[in-house]
């Protein structure tokens, strides 16, 4: 295998659509397929042949990456590319689709001879466009080779879970990573909220832990999309954050383990969904802490 490959992305969301993006650039044949094709048309100018269906964008691939909504969004893609799969095609499922779909990704794998390798991306808008995603990977090794060179255009280090990539080591971990993202998001928005709520200038806060073991950069980052109202793109949306949480809570369930904060930001995440903060990033859960009649401008 050279390292010049024919790479195909289904779905291009704010992950895909960067992704295909750095591909192209790296020099790889790009094939894009999006449910919604309007939302892929704009790679065209980049160098990505945008398909009409996923099998037309399978066609000839070397490397598959799914970077859908969920696990059976994946499956549905996969499904309608079937006539047009290889047998030996790498297939890398780069969403987070949560362990309860894994099961049925690899028996999709193994009914048609797809190398499966799970590779959730960690990661939002800012460092997907600049090709620095962390991969968080599992899967044979002898097949590895195969996906150095689409690994190192699209992120700046690869995380090795395992071998087995129908285990979920890479997904574990990613929802253990989201957990901590959803969490510190919540507590970013809650805090902001709590300052405004007694008259507290935000600043005295930050100037108050600054360089200090409660300082964090990811809070400064959040924190200022609320105060700027640059909320629109949306780095992480608040969608796709509800949906993370609650694959959190259920892999918990699963294992006997109680998870009370992921729970409450699931539904602090839905309830700003609702006020109308769906397509903002997921800083605007912020907006929760507010009676929908009531919610202020930050």
């Amino acid at each position: 295998m050279t390292d010049t490959l024919t790479v195909t992305v289904l779905g291009t969301g704010i992950m895909g659509a960067a992704m295909a993006r750095n591909l192209a650039r790296a020099g790889h044949t790009v094939r894009a397929w999006n449910r919604t094709r309007a939302k892929a048309e704009p790679l065209a100018a980049d160098g990505v042949l945008v398909a009409g269906t996923p099998a037309e964008a399978v066609d000839g691939a070397d490397v598959v990456l799914t970077v859908l909504y969920d696990g059976p969004a994946a499956l549905d893609a996969m499904r309608e590319a079937a006539p047009a799969l290889r047998p030996g095609v790498v297939w890398a499922q780069c969403g987070t689709a949560g362990t309860e779909a894994l099961d049925d990704l690899a028996a999709f794998a193994r009914e048609h001879g797809l190398v499966f390798f799970d590779a959730p991306v960690l990661g939002t808008r800012q460092p997907a466009e600049a090709g620095q995603l962390l991969v968080l990977a599992a899967g044979p090794a002898g097949h590895r080779p195969v996906l150095a060179p689409v690994f190192d255009a699209i992120g700046s280090r690869t995380v090795w879970t395992g071998e087995d990539g129908t285990a979920g080591a890479a997904t574990r971990l990613k929802l253990v990573a989201n957990s901590w993202v959803v969490a510190a998001t919540t507590a970013t928005g809650e805090t902001l909220a709590l300052a405004k709520a007694l008259g507290v200038d935000p600043q005295d806060f930050f100037d108050a832990i600054a360089g200090g073991p409660l300082d964090m950069g990811y809070l400064r980052a959040k924190a200022r999309l609320i105060l700027d109202g640059e909320l629109t793109p949306p780095q992480f949306s608040v969608a796709t954050a509800v949906k993370d949480a609650r694959l959190i809570v259920r892999a918990g369930e699963e294992h006997g383990v109680r998870l009370d904060v992921a729970a409450a930001s699931a539904a602090r995440l839905e309830r700003a969904a609702a006020q109308g903060h769906a397509d903002e990033d997921m800083a605007a859960a912020y907006f929760a802490s507010f009676g929908e009649a009531e919610a202020p401008s930050a």
